[in-house]
């Protein structure tokens, strides 16, 4: 009985610190939100270009000229670029932010296509969906939702996209069996994130700022692919940059990962 309660309590005590770190997350980026924080993926004290960086990830000018607003320099690759979005494709956006990719992906999707961004900041779900209603965007829906848990239904989506945001869920098995459960069959998720190289010290396991700039809750890299082919997904690397480490995040051993897992 002893051992019994030791490991309920331990996962108790779990499920807490996942707790804390999803409310660290919310309260960071409703503070870029709501306050414009022009600080990034990565954040420090010291504000950053943001066009500048997200040139540096794969945006053209033009991209970013396209719905400037929407652009909070918070990714670490370009995955509508990636994803070969057709005319008519249904395309779910796990953790939109301001809705930058939604826009970009709704522009090849089309009138006939569906774009849906699924974040579970208040902030900036109010943002997105006052940009979507200046630029009468009709074919993109932002709702708010938990990317491990997603409110959208079984086999109805055509593409997933995601830019540096699962490195922030702290169940990602969650994610990716969420995200097969909710592609049709031959559904393509196309992803860019942060994962490790090395393993973080316990020091920056805990750091706060680390936790909400994408480094402290990611995975290694192996584990990382791991988890996406035991959901049931047959994975593609189509790219790894390594000079992200020393652009943004001070020369810890990480990458950003771009992926194409298809159902």
């Amino acid at each position: 009985m002893m051992c019994i309660n030791i490991y309920k309590q331990s996962r108790a005590e779990f499920r807490m610190e996942k707790s804390k770190a999803k409310k660290t997350i919310k309260e960071a980026y409703a503070k870029i939100a709501t306050r414009n924080c022009t600080c990034g993926c990565g954040c420090n004290a010291a504000p950053v270009d943001v066009k500048k960086i997200s040139k540096s990830i794969g945006y053209s000018q033009k991209e970013l000229n396209h719905v400037p607003e929407a652009n909070l320099g918070l990714g670490c690759g370009n995955p509508v670029a990636m994803a070969s979005i057709k005319e008519g494709d249904t395309v779910l956006d796990l953790g939109s932010g301001a809705g930058l990719d939604c826009f970009l992906a709704s522009m090849k999707a089309g009138e006939k296509g569906k774009v849906i961004g699924v974040d579970m900041t208040e902030e900036m779900l109010k943002k997105a969906r006052s940009i979507a209603a200046k630029y009468k965007y009709t074919n993109v829906e932002f709702r708010k939702g938990d990317i491990e848990k997603l409110p959208i239904a079984d086999n109805s989506v055509d593409v997933i996209i995601s830019n540096c945001v699962i490195n922030l869920a702290p169940h990602k098995d969650r994610v990716f069996s969420e995200s097969y459960r909710v592609l049709k069959k031959g559904g393509r998720m196309h992803v860019s994130d942060i994962v490790l190289l090395e393993e973080l010290s316990k020091e920056k396991k805990a750091d706060k700022d680390l936790l909400s700039g994408c480094v402290a809750g990611a995975l290694l890299k192996d584990e990382y692919i791991g988890k996406l082919k035991s959901a049931g997904f047959n994975v593609k690397i189509l790219s790894e940059d390594k000079g992200i480490s020393k652009r943004q995040y001070q020369g810890i051993a990480l990458e950003s990962l771009r992926v194409e897992a298809v159902k």
